[in-house]
């Protein structure tokens, strides 16, 4: 039997969906697939959830590569890191859409 990917990046892989199996996170990044760069308290009120636990998501999401950020004086905004995230993304979705 051949190995299409080595452990280690099966690893990353799960633990990258992992990252997307809560509700909040998901949310957020397709808040971010919509309105392309958010402020965490902008975030926080698209997607019902208090700024800390958005931060907290955000953390997480950064450095998992999934989510960039920039400064811009005392705002930090965040967007989408690639369009490979939100192709990801995009997927999914149609594909629930065509599995309902």
């Amino acid at each position: 039997m051949q190995v299409l990917i080595p452990t280690a990046g099966s690893d990353t892989l799960a633990d990258t969906f992992k990252l997307l199996g809560e509700p909040t996170r998901v949310r957020i990044l397709l808040a971010l697939d919509a309105a392309d760069e958010r402020c965490v308290h902008e975030l926080a009120a698209d997607v019902g959830a208090s700024e800390t636990k958005v931060s907290q998501a955000l953390r997480l999401l950064r450095t998992a590569g999934i989510v960039t950020n920039r400064r811009d004086g005392r705002h930090v905004h965040y967007r989408l890191d690639d369009e490979h995230v939100r192709t990801i993304l995009r997927a999914a979705a149609a594909h629930l859409e065509e599995c309902s």
